[in-house]
């Protein structure tokens, strides 16, 4: 790994909540369960550790039952130009169900686009583009 990755940890939702973002984003993944490392701080079956792999990389687990699940405040994952405007509307689009959108994918005063939307598993999403060049 060359760049820094965001590791979530969740409140018991690790499997729906990674399946999801494979759902959005596409890519391999992988999900091994706590009976399978061996780990006792949780249910057998909540994932020990989990990892997309793709144009989007995130990994996670379930917290353990004294462990902190995922709650962030100023904090924005930034998808910003990392596909086509197309890509990025429907990522925006699927990322909003459950959800709430922010700011609107939209064009801005300043000649991009952009918006925000917090998907229903509590990630904060910044996605948009620059316009085409002519």
């Amino acid at each position: 790994m060359t760049a820094p990755m965001i590791y979530v940890s969740f409140p018991g939702t690790a499997r729906e909540a990674l399946g999801f973002y494979y759902d959005v984003f596409g890519g391999e993944l992988a999900l091994y369960t706590k009976g399978e490392f061996g780990n006792t701080d949780g249910p057998p079956d909540h994932i020990a550790h989990g990892v997309l792999n793709g144009v989007v990389t995130l990994a996670g687990s379930d917290a353990p039952a004294d462990g902190q699940p995922v709650r962030f405040e100023g904090l924005m994952l930034s998808l910003l130009g990392t596909a086509e405007p197309g890509v990025l509307h429907s990522w925006f689009d699927q990322l909003a169900v459950g959800g709430r959108v922010v700011d609107p994918l939209a064009p801005k005063p300043w000649g991009a686009s952009d918006g925000q939307v917090i998907d229903r598993h509590g990630l904060h999403w910044l996605i948009g583009y620059e316009p085409a060049s002519s």
